[in-house]
């Protein structure tokens, strides 16, 4: 079922926290059961690379990172192609971290919203690429066929890695809102790589997309109405605010420009929380919202619309060999998404 493929890939594997990683010769893994083999095309280094890499997300080690990616199938363990019939060998595929080997069984992979039988990404007991198992910061990787999506021609791998985790992500968030074209949405925290490309995907979609960087909060409410003579207070304000910052005075920021009964997204995870006012989810009847990735018919989805309304990231290509540059790059904060190119 495979071309000739070597018997040995490099790989950056993570052996201890807070160190850098170490570029390594490893054997190419071998497909089983649901297994696809990928030749990794491009991968995409996100901010939960960083936290893991720093020891406060999980324990495991050594481990390879990476959890969002794109590439071809090069081989398939014996149920990959009778699962999903749509894949065969150099179907190019776009890779999220979630879900590696679900239990089929749970009450999550059992009432899955249309995604294949008995899978799901919300599995509590299936693996997590990058995170509890190998990701992808590898020339060769294994995953799970019913996790994946094809790609569209349009998108190059360097081009659809990154949204395999941060075009997901802010696209379900998007869809969470439940909003119909010319609904108000606020992004706080938009000048990384999830906010970049909710930007543009909200704008997309038909929403009035309000950046909170360039706006002061008070300008802010003027310009949507918030606080006029004949208007109460929470009578105007957004539809609904993303929370991307990890700390409380974004969160703060988002729920102040909010209208009654509007909806806050909250997609960043800080170790301390988020404090929450009590007046605002009984008085002002704000709902609160947790997102964290979509499901794989929103993966097809969101990549159908990328191709479609011409949705792409801003990148940096490095190669394999450049990871560790590429992380000092990341930590001065520069805006858009770094990625691993192997064909650099």
């Amino acid at each position: 079922m495979a071309s000739y493929l070597p018997a040995t890939m490099q790989a950056q594997v993570l052996t201890s926290f807070n160190a850098p990683y170490e570029l390594t010769i490893l054997p190419t893994p071998t497909p089983t059961d649901y297994d696809l083999l990928i030749k990794v095309g491009a991968a995409s280094y996100c901010h939960t690379d960083l936290v893991y890499a720093s020891g406060e997300m999980g324990d495991t080690l050594p481990i390879i990172s990476c959890h969002e990616f794109a590439g071809t199938i090069v081989s398939a363990g014996p149920l990959a192609f009778a699962a999903i019939p749509s894949l065969r060998v150099g179907t190019r595929v776009g890779v999220p971290g979630r879900s590696y080997h679900p239990c089929t069984k749970c009450w999550e992979c059992t009432n899955n919203d249309g995604d294949p039988k008995g899978y799901s990404v919300a599995c509590p007991k299936g693996g997590n690429l990058g995170i509890t198992r190998d990701g992808r910061f590898q020339q060769y990787a294994l995953v799970d066929a019913r996790q994946v999506a094809k790609l569209p021609d349009e998108l190059a791998d360097a081009e659809a890695a990154p949204l395999m985790c941060a075009g997901l992500t802010i696209f379900s968030a998007l869809l969470k809102c439940g909003l119909k074209e010319g609904g108000k949405v606020g992004i706080i925290g938009c000048g990384g790589g999830l906010g970049h490309l909710g930007l543009q995907f909200g704008v997309r979609m038909g929403f009035e997309i309000f950046d909170a960087r360039l706006t002061k909060t008070e300008a802010l409410l003027e310009e949507i109405g918030e606080g006029a003579d004949e208007k109460a207070k929470g009578e105007s304000g957004l539809d609904a605010v993303l929370i991307l910052p990890e700390n409380q005075q974004g969160f703060d920021y988002g729920m102040n420009l909010l209208r009654n009964h509007g909806k806050c997204v909250v997609l960043s995870f800080p170790t301390s929380g988020f404090q929450v006012s009590a007046t605002d989810l009984v008085f002002r009847d704000i709902q609160v919202l947790g997102s964290l990735v979509g499901k794989n018919r929103v993966l097809k989805q969101m990549l159908a619309f990328a191709a479609e309304k011409n949705v792409r990231a801003v990148t940096r290509t490095y190669p394999l060999r450049e990871l560790n540059e590429l992380v000092e790059v990341y930590k001065t904060g520069k805006g858009g998404k770094l990625v691993i190119d192997m064909t650099l």
